[in-house]
């Protein structure tokens, strides 16, 4: 239901903002990604694509803001001030997220891939 302010956010859906957020990630840094990306790497890449402040929506979309600072990224049904939207991921969280969604390998990880 559109601006449904109720309606909780899946797991579907949380990725799908994450994705919307972090969308400059894979078209800017697909070498990176291929080759891999230490954790301070990663971060200093997911800073430059969350820029200072942004965000998006629309009809039967979720809203979304986020913020390089933090690496903090908000979603919600319900257009309203980042104060009252749920963040749904920061720091350490966004990267794993980042890894899991984009299939970003550690370089600095020894132990060895099994898939």
């Amino acid at each position: 239901m559109v601006g449904d302010r109720n309606r909780t956010l899946s797991q579907a859906d949380k990725e799908q903002i994450f994705r919307r957020a972090t969308a400059g990630l894979a078209m800017n840094y697909a070498a990176q990604i291929s080759a891999g990306m230490t954790d301070d790497e990663l971060e200093a890449a997911l800073r430059t694509v969350l820029g200072i402040f942004g965000g998006s929506g629309g009809p039967n979309e979720p809203w979304v803001e986020f913020a390089g600072a933090g690496l903090r990224i908000w979603g919600g049904w319900h257009h309203c001030v980042q104060a009252r939207k749920q963040l749904l991921f920061a720091g350490q969280a966004t990267i794993a997220m980042a890894r899991e969604v984009y299939r970003i390998g550690n370089p600095s990880n020894l132990q060895l891939e099994l898939f």
